[in-house]
């Protein structure tokens, strides 16, 4: 899972972000643009439902992966029951703040969770793939002034990195 933001200045501004799932290689599954104000854990079931990845024979597509690697944005109290629900593993390391409280709680403050540096290296795909998103001039740059068109931009930029 990754975010990045796009547009006239990264800071401020009317900007928009790009919330991507993305499989081990590097190549898009899913994604939702929202505004550049949206938090990246409160898109986080978004992107997740909105992904479908096609079997090679016949059957329904898989929705469930077998793993997420997420950043510190995606580290929210919501986000890992809901993988634990659905019976995904996942590595997503804590913010300072949540290991500050938890220390500070002492033995109330529950166990620290289980985080694989080594699983952890496999994230920079998602960086990967925003990176060859980038690499078209309207998506790295937002010329779009409606979403629809923005949308339908990444969506071919996606299409042709899967050809």
């Amino acid at each position: 899972m990754g975010r990045e933001r796009c547009g006239p200045g990264a800071r401020g501004g009317l900007t928009s972000r790009i919330h991507l799932a993305c499989d081990g290689t590097g190549r898009p599954l899913a994604f939702v643009l929202t505004g550049g104000n949206i938090n990246d854990c409160t898109q986080f079931t978004a992107v997740m439902d909105a992904t479908r990845v096609p079997r090679t024979g016949p059957g329904r597509p898989r929705i469930r992966p077998d793993h997420v690697i997420g950043d510190k944005g995606y580290s929210s109290k919501a986000i890992p029951p809901w993988l634990r629900h659905r019976g995904i593993t996942h590595t997503i390391p804590e913010r300072s703040d949540q290991v500050r409280n938890r220390t500070r709680r002492g033995s109330r403050g529950g166990r620290r969770p289980a985080f694989n540096k080594q699983v952890y290296k496999h994230r920079n795909a998602v960086e990967r793939c925003f990176n060859r998103l980038k690499q078209w001039r309207g998506i790295a740059t937002r010329y779009d002034k409606i979403a629809q068109s923005y949308q339908a931009a990444v969506t071919l930029a996606s299409l042709l990195m899967w050809a």
